[in-house]
């Protein structure tokens, strides 16, 4: 319907969206939160009918005003996954058993590369009630940056998260070296977007329950400078995934549901200045402070 009668064309969308003018590139909208809204086009301002033109002397006018048209153009949606931390590493890494360790979250796990194939979130739930949202990208392969297969697809989501994980094959499946996809990792991500190397990162040597593990990681240290969390991803009680939840924590610092924020830094709360004092309240012409004796004589 149009005109009086016409009525808003909501659109739904899940949180995370991005909205872009198709034509000019400009960010019209980022949906982050459950409940947002944003106007994206406003319908044309309408005419004015013969009715508007009606007098005493013009009984039956056939004047009327044309409306504008509304506000039309393209739009390009972009989805990228919310989370605090993302798990980033080479197909088989262990990244979705990672994530059924840490969290309820269940992705499809097998022994061939690239089972993963959409971003997956899982919660982290802390015994204070705090709670991280962790999300399995789906693995990285050298020239993701430049296309090759689905890689900006999958480097796109890492845009939200506060914090990178780095999970590496230590056992070096697939006849891949663990310190050479770190360096390529790495430098996928600058290549994709400089800014996040600047975030805080931790970086996890999974699959240490395998032979070649011990020795790999040695030659991981000396030609990377990183001493990883070593763990192995097929147990939840595995000490490096406890440590890697604790460090995790430790850098994001989440707040309990239903905790009382904090108050903003620099700002000083000064529980005196809220008090009344007593000159503050003999100045207040509703209250009669004398004493009861000279309120007998007023009378």
């Amino acid at each position: 319907m149009a005109g009086r009668c016409g009525r808003d064309l909501v659109t739904l969308v899940p949180c995370g969206t991005e909205i872009y003018n198709d034509e000019t590139g400009e960010l019209l909208a980022d949906i982050v939160g459950d409940g947002e809204e944003a106007l994206l086009a406003r319908g044309g301002r309408g005419g004015l009918g013969n009715v508007h033109f009606k007098t005493a002397t013009h009984q039956a006018p056939t004047e009327h005003t044309p409306g504008e048209p509304g506000e039309e153009f393209k739009l390009r949606l972009e989805l990228k996954t919310i989370a605090d931390a993302g798990l980033l590493g080479f197909p088989n890494a262990g990244k979705s058993s990672l994530l059924t360790c840490i969290s309820s979250a269940r992705p499809k796990i097998a022994r061939y590369p690239f089972t993963t194939l959409n971003p997956i979130v899982g919660t982290i739930k802390y015994p204070d009630f705090s709670q991280l949202r962790v999300a399995d990208i789906p693995g990285i392969i050298e020239g993701a940056a430049d296309g090759v297969g689905l890689g900006i697809d999958f480097l796109k989501h890492l845009a939200r998260s506060k914090v990178l994980v780095y999970v590496i094959d230590m056992a070096g499946t697939d006849n891949r070296q663990p310190w050479d996809d770190y360096t390529i990792l790495r430098r996928e991500v600058e290549s994709h977007d400089a800014e996040l190397l600047e975030r805080p990162s931790l970086v996890l040597a999974n699959k240490m329950d395998c032979e070649a593990s011990q020795e790999n990681l040695k030659r991981f240290v000396e030609e990377t400078g990183v001493e990883p969390i070593q763990m192995s991803a097929l147990n939840a009680d595995d000490a490096g995934v406890q440590q890697f939840k604790q460090r995790l924590w430790e850098i994001l610092r989440p707040q309990p549901k239903g905790a009382w924020a904090k108050p903003e830094a620099g700002l000083h709360h000064d529980p005196d200045a809220e008090a009344l004092t007593e000159a503050s309240l003999k100045k207040a012409t509703f209250l009669d402070l004398s004493p009861p004796a000279k309120r007998k004589k007023r009378k």
